[in-house]
């Protein structure tokens, strides 16, 4: 028996007459999602969750677990929707060194202060949970700045908007009418917060994502708030302590079956094929930050062997060395702000790192030089 997920409604939208979608509300039915195409995926999504989760007591400080995973989300989740911005870009601007494609660098910063916020919000006594305010309120940070000022920032949208095309008339996809937007963004809150779910959380949380990005309720950023909500349910419902996890980068590797299975729900009632996919990617995703992590701290601790076993290392170097994996590239200035030491001190640090091949000169020039930590750059590109 095939499943309707909902339904098309004629609305007028730019002089013309299109037919737009109206998701039903979740969970799915008539029939009900069949267990058989999710279970065996399900558990084994869930234990390389709980592998990765347990990777953050392996190590002395899950900071740069944090830092490096939440800027791999970050910059894919903002190449899923065409920005151009590298992780060098990313590094660059932190450092405070001049960028060439500033708007691009941008959008994935707002999205690292998007994350921030939430973040912050879940885990503090007075802020929000995860809700329909919340998202309002990260979208209005997501788009802050030079491209989404004219995008309506944290408001749900008030006119027709469409996927693909020059206009409804002639998209791939036409998202509700706005005024139904308000009722669907509150069934999907309901869905959220059902005391007694029947359903596994990845399981719920892949039907949140797509009945999200199927009411597609701001007029940008709805692909980047969508993925967010994914991170902010994993943190909610306690699948990860920490946010290690970047699924946007098997999404991005997969983008065109990853589009074709959320239009497939709406066109084919196929809820169980995307759910199938999601809960592949989070396998995957998973099973690849924790061999990331296993790389990367490896690397950390040859070169601080390296570093202590060298007659030039002084306590200033170690303690320069520590801000590496959250500061992967920095100037002298830079080293004399975290260090809190005079200029000359700070760049014997710096010499000392260049000498044990951790750190490499980039700018080639003989003043205010930029320093990069190359090897662990190379790893967080892979």
């Amino acid at each position: 028996m095939k499943r309707v997920s909902g339904q098309f409604t004629e609305t007028a939208s730019y002089d013309e007459t299109v037919r737009a979608f109206i998701p039903a509300p979740l969970p799915p039915a008539a029939p009900v999602l069949d267990p058989v195409s999710y279970q065996q995926l399900n558990e084994k999504a869930e234990k390389s969750l709980a592998r990765l989760s347990g990777m953050s007591g392996l190590v002395s400080s899950s900071e740069w677990l944090v830092y490096s995973a939440i800027r791999k989300e970050a910059l894919l989740t903002s190449q899923l929707e065409g920005t151009q911005a590298t992780l060098t870009d990313i590094f660059d601007e932190e450092a405070g060194l001049s960028v060439t494609n500033v708007e691009d660098v941008e959008e994935v910063t707002n999205y690292l202060r998007a994350y921030k916020f939430v973040h912050d919000q879940m885990n503090s006594p007075s802020g929000l949970p995860v809700c329909v305010r919340l998202l309002k309120n990260a979208h209005q940070v997501l788009l802050s700045g030079a491209r989404g000022a004219v995008k309506q920032p944290g408001e749900v949208r008030s006119t027709q908007n469409w996927i693909g095309g020059t206009r409804p008339g002639n998209a791939s996809y036409v998202p509700p009418p706005p005024e139904e937007v308000g009722e669907l963004l509150s069934d999907l809150e309901k869905f959220i917060h059902e005391p007694e779910p029947s359903l596994p959380p990845l399981v719920r949380i892949a039907l949140v994502h797509a009945q999200f990005e199927t009411i597609h309720p701001f007029l940008d950023g709805n692909g980047r708030i969508g993925r967010l909500l994914i991170a902010m349910l994993l943190e909610e419902w306690q699948l990860l302590k920490e946010p290690l996890l970047y699924v946007s980068g098997y999404l991005k590797q997969h983008q065109r079956y990853y589009y074709q299975c959320l239009t497939d729900i709406r066109t084919k009632g196929d809820w169980e094929q995307w759910v199938a996919f999601f809960l592949e990617a989070v396998t995957f995703s998973a099973e690849e930050a924790q061999q990331g992590i296993i790389r990367i701290a490896t690397l950390f601790a040859d070169d601080r062997k390296k570093i202590l076993s060298m007659s030039s290392t002084s306590v200033h170097t170690i303690r320069l060395f520590e801000f590496l994996p959250t500061m992967p590239k920095l100037t002298v200035e830079r080293a004399v702000e975290l260090l809190e030491v005079t200029y000359p001190t700070a760049n014997n640090a710096v010499k000392s790192l260049v000498e044990a091949g951790v750190l490499v000169e980039t700018s080639g020039r003989a003043r205010h030089r930029s320093y990069v930590y190359s090897r662990y750059v190379e790893l967080l590109r892979d």
